[in-house]
């Protein structure tokens, strides 16, 4: 039972190990982080990549986008296509299912009638730790005021809601 303990700990432990990184440029093939890529002079294609549920790592996309339109001398950008890759149920770690069972039988056996039933009682835990998930942003970039309709924004008011930055 403690050996039981011990290792569901130790799994545990490892499952929250992995969690969405802080917000910077991706590091290597299968990091996590932002990267970017100029499609025309004010077109990008923004993508994160993280692990969890897709919310988070899709507001990271929206500061990168954000943060991108600033650097490059814009005040608004338009997100024209969005594709988000993730289960919602991807944020992983300690997730007991439960299921329970009934069965029964009857026969002879020897000469003698038998008849039986139970009840079981199973618990599966996912140690598998969070699933990858990542959003790509396809955006233009804008100067001057917001255009209305469309999912526009304004770069500096994203950047102050998900990070805090002015």
């Amino acid at each position: 039972m403690i050996r039981t303990l011990v290792v569901a700990t130790a799994a545990l432990s490892l499952a929250a190990c992995a969690s969405l990184a802080p917000y910077g440029p991706q590091r290597g093939p299968n990091g996590q982080g932002y990267s970017e890529r100029r499609i025309e002079n004010d077109r990008y294609r923004v993508t994160y990549n993280g692990v969890g549920a897709p919310g988070p790592v899709a507001d990271m996309a929206l500061l990168r986008a954000a943060d991108l339109t600033i650097e490059e001398g814009y005040d608004w950008f338009e997100v024209t296509q969005r594709y988000v890759d993730g289960r919602p149920d991807s944020a992983g770690g300690f997730r007991p299912n439960i299921s329970v069972g009934y069965g029964g039988g009857s026969g002879r056996y020897g000469g003698y009638r038998y008849s039986s039933s139970g009840v079981g009682v199973g618990v599966g835990l996912n140690f598998q730790g969070p699933s990858p998930t990542s959003t790509v942003l396809e955006i233009r970039l804008g100067r001057g005021a917001r255009p209305d309709g469309g999912e526009t924004y304004t770069a500096r008011e994203v950047r102050y809601s998900l990070s805090g930055r002015e």
